[in-house]
């Protein structure tokens, strides 16, 4: 029973990310340029539907992490989900749900990682297609 209740309410949290993306500018096609901007999104929604902080708080680390890039030299190019990223890392670890260490160890781990690791195992999560597009 535990089983169907998670499956159920990972299915109502795909649906209200789904809502989201959908009325953002551009839509879902244009509002992500990887797959992992729109991770990063849905794990910000997540979390604040989960109670971990105040969407007006994420807000306002995200505007710090896009003004502390407006104030660098200008050698990063503009990423805006690495902005949405760090600044999810800074309300979560201020609350006490991300140390710092473990960030480190768990990037560390990503970056050792080969690209093509586990390519030969099944990947149960859905695949989002796009609709087809006219090849004239």
């Amino acid at each position: 029973m535990t089983a169907r209740q998670d499956a159920t309410e990972l299915g109502d949290a795909r649906r209200r990310v789904e809502a989201l993306v959908c009325d953002l500018p551009g839509g879902s096609e244009q509002a992500f340029d990887q797959p992992w901007e729109l991770r990063a999104f849905a794990m910000a929604v997540a979390a604040y539907h989960n109670g971990h902080y105040e969407w007006s708080e994420f807000q306002l680390s995200l505007v710090d992490a896009i003004r502390r890039w407006e104030q660098g030299d200008g050698g990063e190019p503009w990423r805006y989900y690495e902005h949405w990223v760090t600044a999810l890392e800074t309300v979560l670890s201020s609350r006490g749900l991300l140390s710092e260490a473990l960030l480190d160890d768990e990037t560390r781990v990503v970056l050792a990682t080969p690209r093509n690791a586990n390519h030969h195992k099944a990947h149960r999560e859905p695949v989002a297609v796009s609709p087809a597009i006219s090849r004239t």
